[in-house]
């Protein structure tokens, strides 16, 4: 029988591409994505639904699951301020793995970022590194967490930062110790992700830039 993937962050550059994956895997039946606004998608096994992100716990019906897998994540200028970035980078994915859990989830799979530290100077990878420390709190039977550096691929909206940096950042990445930073397709995670998920581990682990994406 085949199994159930949850996805959150499905409209995003590595959510998309992620259901894209899914959807290509014989041992995934269905793909439910949970988002903001409606996100149909042409394959059949691929069920999308609306929901409420501040109330995520009226739709916890729909985290039934074998996997969940978290893209979700936004811009500081996207939110408008660190508290609504805070929100959605955090809250939001704390709560629906909490959910997830509570539904049975045994493997949680989260996109989170190179340098992630919650003690951080930078208040985007202290954020980060907060989520990771709550998430693998939680008794999942598998954690994996996946740390990119910047992402490429095409994205709905225009980011000046993150267009000049896919120029520089190539350059600065072949500075011993820099590897970590360089820019990766938002593909290359998704299609690493869904690997992942077919392998039978146990507990948390980690897949940093310079060990797996090269």
């Amino acid at each position: 029988m085949g199994k159930t993937a949850v996805v959150i962050g499905a409209t995003g550059l590595v959510g998309r591409a992620l259901v894209d994956q899914l959807v290509g895997m014989a041992s995934i039946d269905r793909v439910v994505t949970l988002t903001r606004c409606p996100a149909p998608h042409s394959a059949a096994k691929v069920d999308n639904h609306q929901v409420d992100f501040d109330h995520l716990e009226a739709s916890e019906n729909l985290f039934k699951a074998d996997f969940l897998f978290s893209c979700l994540g936004s811009t500081l200028k996207q939110a408008g301020s660190l508290q609504a970035q805070r929100k959605v980078d955090l809250d939001y994915q704390l709560c629906a793995a909490k959910l997830a859990l509570k539904q049975g989830v045994c493997h949680y799979l989260l996109v989170s970022s190179s340098g992630a530290n919650a003690k951080s100077k930078s208040a985007y990878l202290a954020m980060k590194g907060e989520l990771e420390s709550k998430v693998k709190a939680l008794p999942f039977s598998c954690i994996s967490i996946f740390r990119p550096s910047l992402l490429l691929g095409e994205r709905e909206e225009f980011r000046l930062a993150e267009t000049l940096a896919t120029y520089c950042l190539p350059i600065l990445a072949r500075v011993p110790g820099l590897k970590r930073y360089r820019p990766i397709r938002g593909s290359e995670v998704a299609q690493k992700m869904a690997q992942v998920s077919q392998l039978d581990n146990t507990g948390v682990i980690e897949y940093s830039l310079e060990a797996v994406f090269v």
